[in-house]
């Protein structure tokens, strides 16, 4: 679980409540049932227009990606890439073919057996970086998707506004419905732009910091791969891997691999 998220949401949630209560109002001021309605579910069933079944019924499971921790084990990654290149310029190519087994990353895995099998490096190069824009494409919908949710929650807030307000007008005479009216109308803005600012665009950035993550380990891979089928030394493997990570990083990962 990343913590993170939860303090993101619950601090925001929490200093907002607080604001409420210092300010004199109650919660149960804030909570309105045809707000919810208009806003939230309004807004979620716009999704199925717009991205169709899959988008809308997966949007929760892609909420759900920024509350899990992306583990990406790039000194491990660096260490296997330089065994395995240490091994190679040993035994040969075929001799990494009994690695391959234990081998649990997958996108590393198929570009590794192609150079086990001789496979050309430019095709090896096209293979791999096709299949990473194929992930990177996917990612880029469910983004896309929440940041869809993040314009359409404002927009149902602003029109629930105009509902509430053409009722309140309606019914100038009837002082009773003058209240829920107005309710209807400030707290349909309220939800839309609680919703877009305090869930949906933060985590729209997270799941790019995510896509962004796990493209610079996916193309450190490919140049890794790239470099064993090519027959670089070891040390020339580390040092183009390392460029790929933060300079605290790079640091701590080479004084640690990278040995005389």
């Amino acid at each position: 679980m990343d913590i993170s998220t939860l303090i993101g949401l619950a601090g925001c949630l929490g200093m907002i409540g607080l604001g409420i209560i210092t300010g004199g109002s109650g919660l149960l001021t804030f909570v309105d049932i045809p707000s919810v309605l208009i806003v939230v579910l309004g807004s979620y069933f716009a999704l199925f227009t717009f991205g169709g079944i899959g988008t809308a019924l997966g949007m929760f499971s892609t909420l759900g990606l920024g509350f899990k921790i992306s583990t990406h084990d790039e000194r491990g990654i660096i260490t296997k890439l330089m065994s395995m290149s240490e091994k190679a310029r040993r035994e040969g190519l075929l001799a990494l073919e009994e690695e391959l087994e234990d081998l649990e990353d997958e996108f590393m895995k198929k570009g590794l057996r192609l150079v086990v099998d001789g496979t050309d490096a430019e095709v090896i190069r096209t293979l791999m970086e096709t299949e990473l824009s194929q992930i990177q494409g996917r990612h880029a919908g469910k983004i896309s998707a929440v940041n869809m949710w993040a314009t359409l929650a404002p927009g149902l807030g602003m029109l629930g506004t105009v509902i509430g307000l053409i009722g309140m007008l309606k019914n100038l005479e009837d002082k009773s419905a003058l209240g829920p009216n107005m309710a209807v109308a400030l707290i349909t803005t309220l939800y839309g732009s609680m919703m877009a600012n305090l869930v949906m665009i933060p985590m729209a950035g997270k799941l790019k910091n995510k896509d962004g993550a796990e493209t610079k380990i996916k193309e450190m891979q490919i140049e890794g791969v790239l470099s064993i089928q090519a027959g670089d030394n070891p040390r020339i493997l580390a040092m183009k891997l390392l460029s790929y990570l933060d300079p605290g990083d790079r640091r701590s990962v080479e004084a640690e691999i990278v040995k005389d």
